[in-house]
């Protein structure tokens, strides 16, 4: 088992690519942020690990299945493999806001499950980079050190004020990765 000091997690929707508030149903809208690929390709050139944990509820509401699902995290990978980088893995959970499951954040299952997949002892040093105070509080309940982006919801939750109290702010995943390479 190895440290998971050089582990960077990833939340998807707002900080990878844009959000919406109808949901990123296919792949047609599913639209990377430039700066957040190339951000990824720098993370991975650097040494770091970088996975994905993001909670995608359209499946359990019927907008879009897993197939859909996959084919738009496939064109991640390949946006970013092109760019010089790589994803080593991504975790999504399925689930609704009330079916009860474990690894809906702001649950840690997710991240927990990271962990295991990549033979983590523990996620203390890693980060969990979100744009929402779920992907905060999962972040903070696996131990994880957190950082907010301003894109997607971000700029909205930074507002909000609430439990940023241990949590670096960035414009964007590109600003986050320049200060943690620097």
């Amino acid at each position: 088992m190895t440290p998971a000091v050089t582990l960077v997690i990833l939340d998807r929707d707002g900080v990878i690519n844009q959000d919406s508030d109808d949901y990123v149903k296919s792949l047609d809208e599913f639209l990377p942020y430039p700066q957040a690929i190339e951000a990824i390709a720098r993370l991975s050139q650097a040494g770091w690990t970088v996975a994905v944990a993001t909670n995608q509820s359209g499946i359990a509401r019927g907008y879009f299945d897993v197939a859909t699902l996959e084919a738009m995290h496939a064109k991640m990978q390949e946006l970013v493999n092109a760019a010089g980088g790589k994803i080593d893995h991504i975790a999504y959970c399925p689930h609704g806001p009330d079916d009860g499951c474990s690894c809906r954040k702001p649950l840690p299952g997710l991240l927990n499950g990271i962990r295991d997949v990549l033979k983590l002892e523990t996620l203390e040093g890693a980060w969990m980079v979100g744009d929402s105070l779920r992907d905060l509080q999962a972040g903070d309940a696996a131990g994880c050190q957190s950082s907010l982006v301003r894109t997607g919801k971000g700029a909205h939750t930074e507002q909000k004020g609430e439990g940023l109290d241990h949590a670096r702010v960035f414009d964007d995943l590109a600003a986050f990765t320049d200060w943690l390479l620097c």
